[in-house]
């Protein structure tokens, strides 16, 4: 068998170390720098000719040079006669620009993929799209983990009485479905309206969530304004303690302080898909590691095993 070689760059070295600890493998090593000018200085400083590489890099902020990053380290792989290339994207960033939904706008998700297939990779793991369909903007396999597995855990091990999972929009139905019945509690939704990319009116709740326990399932939270909301909106409403889970932690601009700032909010659960931004530990925020997952999906990967088993629940 090929031999395995996981490298990353700077998006998320913890991340990268956490996965070779979890493999128990050796990190590939690699400078990923700068030249004096800025432009960004690859050197992967180990033999790859002929073995299983892969690329583990994020595209979070700040998004452009990550991006780089990973198409410069997949080109340089590519170039260094590696046998298959993986890029690892835990977070894949500008997939909330993946339709025309305005006159004169990029698809920004579609552009990106063509870009990581021009840059020589063979096939992508990801994990919790913002839009499940990006998966067919790539040419190559994609295989397409989910963060339920890490999270669900989490709340269920809690043992919260009275439990009603809700989605935050009409779009994460699907994935909120997945942990109420993961959960075995009740679903609600918050029926709300796009006022702006980064603003949103809550209009009402779906379901029942009085005198309930509320675990708020979302993909991403970038500036937090949309969660506020949905939690005043859901106090409003007569719940109680109020959890907010998400695979992707960007928690850009006031997030932080809108999230310690708010009393509805008991605990934001996050995965380690991208290092925690800004100064200092929150108290509120709790960053759950998938390392493990992402080093199956590897394995499972590297011995041409299925990967289906873990994201079946998902899909049923």
């Amino acid at each position: 068998m090929k031999k395995l070689s996981v490298l990353g760059g700077n998006a998320n070295p913890e991340l990268t170390r956490e996965i070779c600890q979890v493999l128990g493998i050796k990190q590939t090593e690699v400078l990923v720098g700068r030249f004096s000018e800025g432009e960004i200085r690859v050197h992967i400083k180990e033999n790859i000719r002929g073995q299983d590489v892969f690329i583990v890099q994020p595209t979070c902020p700040p998004v452009n040079d990550n991006l780089m990053e990973l198409l410069i380290m997949i080109d340089a792989a590519r170039r260094a006669s590696a046998d298959r290339i993986t890029a690892v994207i835990p977070y894949f960033g500008y997939a909330r620009q993946d339709r025309k939904d305005q006159p004169r706008v990029p698809i920004t998700a579609k552009l990106v993929a063509n870009l990581i297939v021009a840059a020589g990779v063979n096939r992508v793991l990801t994990m919790d799209l913002h839009a499940s369909q990006l998966q067919g903007f790539f040419d190559i396999p994609v295989d397409h983990l989910y963060a339920i597995n890490v999270l669900a855990e989490h709340i269920k091990e809690r043992k919260i009485p009275d439990l009603v999972v809700v989605s935050p929009d009409v779009g994460g139905i699907k994935m909120a479905r997945a942990y109420a019945k993961r959960l075995n509690a009740i679903l609600a939704i918050v029926d709300k309206r796009r006022m702006s990319p980064e603003k949103t009116e809550v209009m009402h709740i779906l379901g029942d969530v009085k005198n309930k326990n509320v675990v708020m399932i979302d993909d991403i939270i970038a500036t937090g304004g949309s969660l506020i909301d949905a939690v005043r909106a859901l106090k409003s409403f007569g719940a109680r303690d109020i959890i907010a889970c998400a695979s992707h932690g960007v928690l850009s601009g006031p997030a932080r302080e809108r999230i310690a700032s708010c009393d509805g909010l008991t605990e934001v659960v996050v995965t380690n898909s991208i290092p925690l931004q800004g100064p200092g530990p929150s108290v509120k925020i709790k960053q759950m590691s998938i390392a493990p997952l992402l080093a199956e999906a590897i394995t499972r990967t590297h011995k041409s095993e299925s990967i289906s088993s873990l994201f079946e629940e998902i899909r049923n």
